[in-house]
């Protein structure tokens, strides 16, 4: 018996009435935490499914924002409460994985403290370059002009740790380039810098650059999904440009605290998926550059677990260290 099953084993009796109950869910209102402001992708993701499930499921389906230490304030709130699906957390890569692989003294445990449900959804993220700072015209025009302009090169990101901030660190060991790191406090404050020329080059989440990159603000030169995006189809991925391996989605996850019975899981992920599903909603994502998820509690953990050791070894390559 490993630990796992020995601790599940030991709080099956807390389990009882829980799983009793797990039938009537939703019998009142729902805690959606979001560990970060609003306005985010992991914010926007829980609010129109909140949406869609109180009006399914009669019951008020609240998002409350719980911003701190890149989404450690909130998940440590959810980890506190009672496993019986009022209390849930929607939060991005970095509450996930990231913070694991950049924190050593992390003061809570996303494999082991906290209910995986599902991977809500993922997005790649984009190489985009200010056109009036990068007069580049594709990827290899931006690496001649990055050896050229070295000393002087930066990117902007939604703080450390963030997934504009890895993917950027792990672009520059790909390319053996250098730019230096400029945090901002969230995504809003790391485009304005941007689109100013205060930075020039970037890895933004594809929804929140198709606005800039259509209006020509911004210019996109790689994609770092798997295939070409449907939504900018001219951008080359990572593979295509000559950087093997270099695929990155920046995904959000929905959990809960530890002791979740598993048919109250697949209860919660059902409800949820469903609001995402809705075809009007679904179109809206995709639109916005997302990929629907929806895989088990065993394949997000399998996933975690690849997340985390990848991110590990950027994290150590670069000397990452957290802020």
């Amino acid at each position: 018996m490993n630990r796992r099953t020995l601790l599940g084993a030991l709080a099956a009796p807390a389990l009882i009435r829980p799983s009793l109950a797990q039938q009537d869910w939703p019998s009142r209102a729902v805690t959606l935490v979001v560990p970060f402001a609003t306005g985010g992708p992991s914010d926007l993701i829980a609010r129109i499914a909140a949406q869609h499930m109180q009006q399914t499921l009669g019951r008020p389906f609240v998002v409350e924002n719980r911003p701190g230490a890149t989404g450690e304030v909130g998940a440590r709130q959810v980890i506190r409460t009672a496993p019986d699906g009022y209390t849930l957390m929607h939060a991005p890569i970095s509450t996930w994985a990231i913070n694991v692989a950049l924190r050593p003294n992390l003061a809570y445990d996303p494999t082991t403290q906290l209910t995986r449900i599902t991977v809500t959804v993922r997005t790649p993220n984009v190489l985009v370059v200010n056109p009036q700072s990068v007069p580049v015209q594709d990827f290899a025009g931006l690496i001649d002009w990055m050896k050229r302009n070295a000393a002087t090169a930066s990117y902007p990101s939604s703080g450390v740790g963030s997934s504009d901030h890895l993917t950027a660190e792990m672009f520059k060991q790909a390319t053996g380039t250098e730019m230096a790191h400029i945090p901002y406090s969230g995504g809003g404050p790391a485009m304005t810098s941007l689109m100013a020329g205060t930075t020039q080059i970037s890895f933004q989440n594809l929804g929140a650059v198709i606005p800039h990159i259509q209006s020509g603000r911004l210019k996109a030169l790689m994609v770092t999904a798997s295939q070409r995006t449907p939504v900018l189809p001219g951008v080359p991925t990572g593979q295509e440009a000559g950087l093997r391996d270099f695929v990155v989605y920046s995904w959000q996850a929905l959990g809960g605290p530890p002791g979740m019975a598993p048919a109250l899981v697949e209860r919660v992920r059902d409800a949820f998926m469903g609001a995402l599903r809705v075809p009007a909603t679904a179109q809206r994502l995709v639109d916005a550059g997302f990929d629907i998820g929806g895989d088990t509690p065993e394949e997000f953990a399998t996933f975690q677990a690849a997340e985390i050791a990848r991110w590990k070894r950027v994290v150590e390559a670069g000397n990452i260290r957290p802020e």
